[in-house]
Formats: C-alpha cells, structure tokens, sequence
C-alpha cells in the first residue's frame, strides 16, 4: 500500500508540475500576443473617405458618378484638392459633369487640378488662371524648339529685329523679352500628356495683359524665337542683349578729327594821310 500510495504521490506532483509548466507557457503567449497587438494599434494609420477614379480616364473624357468611387486614403499624406463628398465633386448634381484635364489610372484620388469646374469643357479657358490672358505666338521647326513643347512646359521668348542706331542708321538686335513664360496649348490642343513630336505652327501662352501687348508689338516688328525651360528650374533669367557686333567681338574704332588751328587774331586799322605819307592806325574791332 505504500508502495502504491508513493507511486500516486509521484504521478500526482509530475501532474501538477506539467499543469504549472502549461499556464505558465500559456500566460507568456498571451502576454506576447498581448503586446504584439499594443504595438501594431501604435502603427494604424488613421484614414479618411476620398472620391478615386473607378477607371482609366483620359484627357477630354466626362468625369460622371459612375467612374469614380469612395477608397481610404491616409490622413497624414492626404493631397490638396480632393474631394471627400459628393456634393463636393459635384456642387450642381450628378447631372452635371466634369471634364478630365489630366489622366488619371484606377484608385487615383481626383483632384482640383485635374478636373475643370462643374459644366465647363476642357479648352484653355480652364486653364487660364486669374487675371491671365492667352495669347498665341507663331512658330516654326527652329523658333518651336523642333517639336518638343507641350503643354505645361515653360519657355524663354527672344525678340530678334532692327532698331535704331542714332545717325548711323539701324542695327539687328536679339533680346529676352519674357522668361519662363507658361504654355497652355500647342496648336489646338492643350493635352500635356500627348504623345509623339510633332512640329507646331503655334503655341498659346498664359501672360499678364502687358504682356499681351509686349508681345503683339514685338511678333509684328520681328521674329519671336522660343527656348525652352528644364523642369524645376527656378532661375530668373536677367535682360540679355546680343548685335552682330558683341556676338563676333568687334569693338568700334573711334576716330578723332584734327583740331584746327585757332585764327588768328583779327586787327583792325584805319589809313590816315599825313601830307604826301599813308599811315595806318590800330582801332579796336567791332561788329
């Protein structure tokens, strides 16, 4: 009996050691799950509701109800310009759409920039920003930049024609007349994301209204060339001139005329007989 209740005795504390072993191993996963779960509440990110694009929508498409939908978007990165409700999207109705300015791929936040405003097309009239004004200029294979503008990019203008040289006549000049100048269409179309090079006969850029009339002035009394500016480019170019002369180094060669000799002075006199002798006296001169 000793025996057996020994063994008991035996069986009975291996139980309870193993039972002890098992919580403890149990509590320590929970504990791990426990603080696995803390950390990854510390890394949410926290989302809101904004209207993407349900499809692949090019330039000039209709932008309707039905090709956009609601997706998360994170907060912290949120862009400016999207639309977070309906009635943002479409202030006048879902009646009334809008037209795609720039392309926009599945799941894409839509955004002010790359829509027009409720009702209006997508002609450069959209584009015009506050108290700017279109104004188109003439160009061709060399003055376009040989085909490689599009909307959007920015270009220096040069004005190159004839200009007054004092009594020596006229004398050809090339000048800046407007640095960073933004355009907003090439030939008819303002698509920036057309692809292919394609040489342009006239590009339409955004200028102030001075600069509307710089610009008339300068197309009808000579020839405007573009150049164009590399993206991110903020440099302010300064006024730059070049002649023929400047160009090729030619300096002008001052000539200085012989001073002439001072008369000499002028004596006046007067005859006077003195019986059979002529003397002359000295008066002084006058007018």
């Amino acid at each position: 009996m000793r025996a057996v209740f020994g063994l008991v005795l035996v069986l009975g504390m291996g139980l309870a050691g193993f039972a002890v072993y098992m919580v403890k191993g149990y509590m320590s996963d929970q504990e791990a799950a426990l603080a696995q779960e803390r950390a990854r509440a510390q890394t949410v990110v926290e989302t809101v509701d904004v209207y993407a694009a349900k499809r692949s929508i090019g330039y000039g498409e209709p932008l309707t109800q039905d090709d956009v939908m609601v997706i998360k978007y994170a907060k912290a990165s949120l862009p400016d310009g999207v639309y977070q409700t309906e009635e943002e999207l479409f202030p006048d109705g879902t009646d009334v759409s809008r037209v795609v300015l720039r392309p926009m791929e599945p799941n894409e936040p839509v955004m002010a920039i790359k829509v027009t405003e409720p009702g209006r097309d997508a002609g450069i009239t959209s584009r015009l920003e506050r108290g700017m004004r279109a104004f188109t200029i003439n160009v061709d294979v060399s003055s376009g930049v040989s085909g490689f503008l599009r909307p959007g990019d920015r270009v220096d203008v040069y004005w190159t024609g004839s200009v007054a040289a004092g009594t020596n006549g006229t004398r050809g000049i090339t000048r800046l007349i407007g640095s960073a100048i933004e355009l907003i269409a090439v030939d008819q179309s303002a698509d920036a994301n057309r692809t292919g090079t394609e040489i342009a006969r006239t590009v339409t850029v955004q200028v102030s209204p001075q600069d509307v009339a710089g610009l008339a002035q300068a197309q009808s009394t000579g020839k405007l060339s573009l150049s164009l500016v590399g993206h991110g480019d903020d440099t302010i170019a300064s006024v730059i001139e070049v002649d023929q002369k400047s160009l090729l180094g030619i300096e002008d060669v001052v000539i200085e005329e012989p001073v002439a000799a001072a008369p000499p002075p002028q004596a006046c006199t007067i005859r006077t007989r003195r019986g059979a002798e002529v003397v002359e006296i000295p008066i002084p001169c006058t007018n």
